[in-house]
């Protein structure tokens, strides 16, 4: 895709999503870094209704590598991969009271050394929780990326890494947000509204290259 089309996309997505945030609830990075484990494979509102309960208990690495895998998956069961979930969560927690003073580690390396915390969960706690730039991509940034004619790439990484080469680094996290809610409310999996897209005419999809 040419950099002007792809700065075209930019400043469309970020005209029509100025603020964007994400849908999870949380109020700190502690509770952004559980609810973004949480989502694997789940929707954000699912999330917030377990974390709800979940924080009133728990909301502080602390209290929660004090519960045992059994009584953090009652609480996030319907979140689904409870198990393996509530391994990590306490696992990161203990890492993250030990390891780190109590508080979630503020660079992207650290971030990956907790458990459940792969690339794009560190890139989305890095970028909203402290400010960093960094892209995360989720189902959603992967398939909008790709039928636009933004970034084809063979996964999430080759994804993320042309991203970069076409969106400015200070533009990341907000951009991030955006290819998100374009997916959720237009560019959806299986009917996409491209009546109604700010982009139907930039889109690679409707023969744009």
């Amino acid at each position: 895709m040419k950099k002007e089309t792809a700065k075209t996309i930019c400043e469309r997505l970020e005209g029509k999503y100025p603020d964007p945030r994400p849908a999870l609830r949380y109020r700190s990075a502690y509770e952004l870094l559980v609810a973004v484990i949480l989502s694997a494979q789940c929707t954000d509102e699912r999330v917030n209704k377990v974390t709800e309960e979940l924080f009133k208990i728990a909301n502080t690495p602390e209290k929660m590598a004090a519960l045992s895998a059994e009584e953090l998956g009652k609480y996030i069961f319907s979140c689904g991969l409870y198990r393996s979930k509530a391994e990590h969560i306490i696992s990161a927690s203990k890492d993250i009271a030990e390891k780190f003073g109590g508080e979630v580690p503020d660079n992207l390396e650290d971030l990956r050394t907790l458990a459940g915390v792969g690339r794009k969960t560190a890139n989305v706690v890095y970028s909203v929780a402290f400010g960093g730039d960094a892209i995360a991509v989720d189902t959603h940034v992967f398939r909008v990326s790709a039928r636009i004619g933004l970034a084809k790439g063979r996964n999430p990484l080759d994804t993320e890494e042309k991203l970069m080469k076409v969106i400015p680094k200070k533009e990341w996290s907000k951009m991030h947000h955006c290819l998100i809610f374009h997916g959720r409310e237009t560019c959806s999996a299986r009917s996409p509204k491209c009546g109604d897209c700010v982009l139907s005419d930039v889109c690679e999809r409707n023969g744009v290259k």
